[in-house]
């Protein structure tokens, strides 16, 4: 095994996928942290609504149309949240916060019991992404690449918003000294809006985009939580390049430690996460602010 290339190749595949499934969850949470400076552990609950939602749809116009309008059904819903919630617990302390999103998961988690149940929902992969193709070598899955082609894809696009338009130079002066932004003249509260409508369907995406390969079920979004804040404290808070950078490293910490070590898998990412704190709490790419 140690030297068959195309099992190496098989892994390191295998933790791309992984790597961009957790970028697309965790890069609309650390700029809502970043920027919003709010403590938001409901997150991961977006991502089991996004999930939720891409199955009803899927069950009704097919695999497209929940990957497709799910996004848009959780930023509905973060909507509703923010103007009600969140928007009114931004001035209430990080300990406030935590407490309130903390309670929200469990809202959340029997809002999905109480409508879906308690049963996992499926689905099933679309036609066009069903079989496997061969990549370097190795047959992999179709739908596994289209998950890492999409991560790289919405990589590369926030990385232009970000870094070659007017929008994209208010939110990082947000970041990096939202009082500074205000007084000249952006509208800050705005942009904490329209970023966390964004975080929020990046959040549905990836979990339509992940219900094909796991059980849709109500404690999804627990499952995810930790692993995304994990990714966050290592990549740093409200950086882009963090939170890449974050998901590849525990993608590939988390793949090849499974495959290496399986007995200390489960320690290895805790083992990092803990070498970081110490030698860099803020993480390897914060944001300037």
């Amino acid at each position: 095994m140690a030297h068959d290339l195309g099992f190496w190749i098989l892994q390191a595949l295998n933790a791309l996928q992984l790597s961009m499934l957790l970028f697309l969850l965790s890069i609309g949470l650390t700029v809502i942290f970043g920027l919003m400076h709010f403590v938001n552990l409901a997150h991961g609950s977006f991502y089991a609504l996004g999930a939720y939602f891409a199955a009803s749809l899927a069950a009704v116009g097919g695999y497209w149309m929940g990957f497709f309008l799910a996004p848009v059904a959780v930023a509905g819903v973060g909507i509703l949240l923010y103007s009600g919630l969140i928007k009114r617990m931004r001035k209430s302390g990080p300990m406030a916060q935590v407490l309130v999103t903390f309670g929200l998961i469990f809202v959340l988690l029997d809002v999905t019991r109480i409508v879906w149940g308690e049963l996992a929902l499926a689905i099933d992969v679309p036609a066009l992404l069903s079989g496997r193709l061969s990549f370097l070598g190795v047959e992999y899955p179709t739908y596994r690449l289209f998950i890492i082609v999409l991560g790289l894809g919405i990589f590369a696009a926030l990385a232009f918003v970000l870094g070659r338009t007017q929008i994209g130079a208010m939110i990082r002066a947000g970041v990096d000294n939202d009082a500074m932004a205000a007084c000249l003249g952006i509208n800050v509260e705005r942009l904490f809006f329209i970023v966390f409508c964004v975080g929020c369907a990046l959040a549905g995406l990836s979990g339509a985009v992940a219900a094909p390969l796991l059980s849709v079920a109500p404690d999804m979004g627990l499952q995810i939580l930790i692993p995304t804040l994990i990714v966050i404290v290592i990549g740093g808070l409200g950086s882009l390049k963090g939170a890449v950078a974050g998901s590849l490293i525990y993608g590939f910490v988390q793949t090849f430690g499974a495959v290496l070590a399986p007995g200390l898998a489960s320690v290895l990412i805790y083992a990092l996460l803990a070498a970081v704190l110490v030698i860099k709490p803020v993480g390897l790419f914060p944001a300037k602010g």
